[in-house]
């Protein structure tokens, strides 16, 4: 078995040099052609860094990667731009409230148009109502039949222990942590091949089991710190409690800085979103609007023009998203560029009092120490 996520220590600190190109930008550069919001977060999938690094010891080889996938693909994504109907008919017209569901059917699409899909969301049942579990996909590799578990996360470097380690790295909802989400994926998930329930379902044994994982890690201001079985290159961010923000403290928010507010469905890639007329009481348009409240549509549903909103108007768009839910919003800091937004930076703006409150359920036992 893998080390323990949980023991695994901080080994250092490291930082953007001043001026230095983020990886926002190099995204840019490289796929600033792509537009569509799905075409972007399906480029994102297979281009961004794996968040836990696939060679590292602490794994043993059962951390997927997907490699050069993007580069290879670069032709037919950019056919999807100029045709999305193929990923548009994959997706379907259904509303996805969940970010990880929707990257799931995003990756299926990719796999089942490379011909190496074999099952997506196959549950195993021990009878009718006993769920064991799901493969999320099993995969053909030559003669090879793999089981990738997938997943993609976002989580907030809890700094008031002063210690960085994976139990550490807590969900904006403050439901998880890295370590506990490992822990089950290594524990349950990777090994649900092996269950009696599983075999009749199975063209042949599965030859490896690993999982692949996304996501962006988000740290206090100025403080990333290195941890033992992530990637060195993964994908970053900042974050800050909402007053941080508001004062401007640690370069949190700038006085000359534009932001957007980012609908949950576009957390994968790096926003790029139609420049609009600045209006507050309506920062964002949605792409395409599901049958939903308009506080949800603001703050899960993709968009395709955003105004660009200064440090002053952000605290208060995200303090008026308090008022219906106390969970952290991710804001974007944008560059203006030919009547597009684009992203530079993100963050995480969190109550003030997150912190406390990640304390006081690692008190109650429902987070880790």
């Amino acid at each position: 078995m893998p080390a323990g996520p949980d023991a695994l220590a901080g080994a250092g600190i490291f930082s953007r040099a001043a001026g230095a190109e983020t990886y926002q930008e190099r995204f840019e550069r490289t796929w600033g052609h792509l537009t569509l919001p799905h075409v972007r977060a399906l480029a994102w999938l297979l281009e961004a860094p794996d968040l836990l690094d696939p060679d590292s010891p602490h794994w043993q080889g059962r951390i997927a990667t997907l490699g050069q996938a993007a580069q290879a693909a670069a032709g037919w994504l950019a056919a999807l731009e100029r045709d999305p109907a193929p990923l548009d008919a994959a997706l379907g017209s259904r509303f996805y409230s969940r970010l990880g569901l929707y990257a799931e059917k995003l990756m299926a699409f990719y796999f089942e148009q490379q011909g190496t899909l074999v099952a997506h969301g196959l549950q195993v049942r021990a009878n009718r109502n006993d769920t064991v579990g799901e493969f999320d996909f099993l995969l053909r590799h030559g003669s090879e039949l793999l089981h990738w578990e997938f997943a993609t996360k976002f989580y907030l470097l809890d700094d008031t222990t002063g210690a960085a380690s994976f139990n550490h790295l807590v969900g904006p909802n403050l439901a998880d942590t890295l370590g506990v989400k490992m822990r089950k994926t290594f524990a349950k998930q990777l090994e649900l091949a092996y269950h009696p329930a599983a075999q009749p379902l199975l063209p042949q044994p599965v030859d490896r089991a690993q999982a692949l994982v996304k996501g962006w890690l988000f740290y206090p201001q100025g403080s990333p710190h290195a941890v033992a079985g992530i990637s060195p290159a993964h994908c970053l961010g900042y974050w800050s409690t909402l007053s941080e923000f508001a004062a401007g403290r640690d370069g949190a928010a700038q006085p000359d800085q534009q932001y957007v507010v980012m609908p949950r469905l576009q957390w994968l890639a790096p926003l790029k979103v139609r420049a609009a007329t600045a209006t507050p009481a309506t920062p964002a348009t949605p792409a395409a609007a599901p049958a939903a409240g308009p506080a949800r549509i603001n703050s899960i549903a993709a968009v395709d023009s955003a105004a660009p909103l200064d440090a002053a108007q952000v605290a208060q768009a995200v303090l008026a998203r308090f008022e219906q839910e106390m969970s952290p919003v991710m804001v974007a800091s944008v560059v203006e560029r030919d009547g597009w937004l684009v992203e530079r930076e993100r963050g995480f703006v969190a109550p003030d009092d997150w912190r406390a409150r990640a304390a006081a359920r690692r008190e109650q036992g429902l987070l880790p120490p």
